[in-house]
């Protein structure tokens, strides 16, 4: 038996065990059980479990601010650059830059525009507008727990959250600066802010202080205490029967966890799961980034933490809802030469798979079928359900300043 198979079956046997316990128990008692219960359970999902954060890990500031981290992200889940520690005043100045819609060239558009603390920092639409209302050419990823990855953007040309905080900033669809020179000016402009750059950094403004403020800023935007986290770390009731299924088809029938797992339910790997390539020319993705060929059309995985929050979906942003996501993978999965190999499963063992991913010309793999996962209705509505519980709490204590700096 695989571990999926396993992890499927303990929890299927969670669900049928949880029913009689409640049925025929006193609380006393059902705690009792449940203890023994969660411990097997807590072995048996190791795939997907995180664990539990330590009161005396090291976070660069992160402590110091007293920002709760999401169960299970431990030190070495967080990427903080050791020339840029988290500081309370950093963090603020940050916060304000982020908001501040003098940062773009005619004084519209702020970071926040495209990530809304209102919107689960996304935006909720199919792609960003900019200046001018300018459109983009991918959907926002949600800000959300982006402390938990070094690489930014949907194809990771960025390094870091620094290099990120710079390229918003001159994009003519997005804030539309001239140049980075041009953003320091502005910045330097207001007296509040040399003040507080001298305060934060030591020294006057330049754009790299600015990159920095704005990503220790957005290394605070976590998500925490879900009710997927509370379950995995022993609260079994929690989480309902349709729920519970669901996360039985995540485990197993969808294989959800080859690509969302971990504490943030994203491996921060780079697929190619097909969209786009029903266009007459399709998003090159990572293939932009490195030039290699096997990265052609493909995306880092985003997390699932509060998904439900952050629709439209995929790096073009074509659906609407959850259920639609489900039907791709269930029936719609787009074939191409440089399909992620876990989509083109089909009947043949990933070893033969493998072998079918070593010839050379990209050509023949069209004859490979997709393997569609043929969800019954049941299995969508579980699914979906289960994505609810993926919602977190932390970030939604995080808003815009009452006032901004002259």
């Amino acid at each position: 038996m695989n571990k999926l198979t396993h992890n499927n079956s303990r929890t299927a046997d969670m669900i049928r065990t949880k029913s009689r316990l409640i049925e025929i128990l006193d609380w006393v008692a059902l705690l009792l059980i449940l203890s023994v219960l969660v411990f097997g359970m807590w072995s048996s999902a190791q795939a997907i479990q995180p664990e539990k954060k330590s009161s005396t890990a090291k976070t660069d500031g992160l402590d110091r601010l007293s920002q709760q981290l999401p169960l299970g992200l431990t030190r070495d889940g967080i990427h903080i650059p050791a020339d840029n520690p988290l500081t309370p005043e950093k963090v603020e100045l940050g916060r304000l830059l982020f908001f501040d819609v003098r940062l773009s060239a005619d004084d519209s558009v702020a970071c926040a525009t495209c990530h809304s603390p209102e919107k689960a920092f996304a935006d909720n639409s199919r792609v960003s507008t900019g200046i001018n209302g300018r459109a983009g050419t991918r959907n926002t990823p949600a800000v959300i727990n982006r402390v938990g990855d070094a690489e930014q953007f949907r194809d990771g040309r960025a390094a870091t959250l620094e290099e990120q905080a710079k390229v918003p900033l001159i994009n003519p669809s997005e804030l539309g600066m001239p140049s980075h020179d041009a953003v320091v000016e502005k910045v330097k402009g207001i007296s509040g802010y040399r003040d507080l750059f001298e305060r934060s950094f030591g020294r006057d403004v330049n754009v790299d202080d600015i990159a920095r403020a704005i990503a220790s800023f957005e290394r605070t935007i976590v998500s925490w205490d879900s009710r997927w986290d509370q379950f995995i770390t022993g609260n079994v009731a929690v989480l309902s029967d349709s729920e519970m299924r669901g996360l039985i088809v995540f485990q197993g029938k969808g294989r959800c966890i080859q690509c969302h797992s971990g504490w943030n339910l994203a491996d921060e790997k780079y697929h190619n799961i097909g969209i786009g390539w029903d266009s007459p020319e399709p998003d090159e993705g990572r293939f932009a980034v490195t030039k290699n060929d096997k990265d052609r059309g493909a995306f880092r995985t985003p997390t699932l933490r509060d998904v439900a929050l952050t629709g439209p979906y995929m790096h073009d942003g074509r659906f609407d809802t959850l259920e639609q996501v489900v039907d791709y993978y269930s029936n719609g999965v787009i074939a191409n030469p440089y399909l992620d190999v876990e989509m083109r499963r089909s009947n043949l063992s990933l070893e033969e798979t493998l072998e079918f991913y070593s010839q050379e010309n990209r050509s023949e793999r069209k004859g490979l079928p997709v393997q569609q996962l043929d969800f019954t209705s049941q299995d969508t509505a579980d699914l979906v359900a289960f994505m609810s519980a993926l919602a977190g709490t932390g970030w939604q204590d995080i808003g815009a300043p009452d006032s901004f700096p002259q």
